[in-house]
């Protein structure tokens, strides 16, 4: 019992309240750059793959959007934001015009077909666009806590 006792004192001693580590962190360009990409490189997997991917898709895509929307370098939120006015565009057409369907795939398919159409050359356009664009490392100063004494 006492060890354990002297290992908790030890770890607290080392640990004080109100200190972490205030280090600026460097985000790279190169990460930034990826992280720009995701929301495109799953639009265009989807549309390969319509059937459970783009359904699946629109669900993770709403936690890739929400990690890449708030990013330090802002513009990975820019990339972002705007392939998922394309997304979520195309996608909610798609539903609404869907509902009205009867029950045969090969209206379905149509559907995906624009879908696919319209969003695939765009996606590649705004690849392209993010692998022209200057990526440069970006500062992330982390935000002192507020100590009560």
């Amino acid at each position: 019992m006492s060890q354990i006792t002297d290992t908790v004192s030890k770890l607290t001693d080392d640990l004080k309240v109100g200190e972490t580590d205030n280090a600026p962190k460097i985000v790279s360009g190169a990460s930034a750059r990826r992280a720009a990409k995701w929301f495109n490189y799953g639009t265009l997997v989807a549309m390969a793959i319509p059937l459970p991917l783009a359904i699946f898709w629109t669900g993770m895509s709403m936690l890739v959007y929400a990690l890449n929307k708030h990013h330090p370098n802002p513009k990975v939120g820019y990339y972002t934001q705007w392939a998922a006015y394309r997304f979520y565009g195309v996608a909610g057409f798609a539903v609404a015009v869907a509902i009205f369907f009867p029950p045969k795939i090969i209206f379905y398919l149509v559907i995906w077909a624009i879908a696919a159409v319209i969003l695939v050359p765009w996606t590649f356009y705004d690849l392209h666009r993010i692998n022209k664009d200057t990526w440069e490392d970006t500062v992330v100063v982390p935000d002192v806590p507020f100590v009560d004494e």
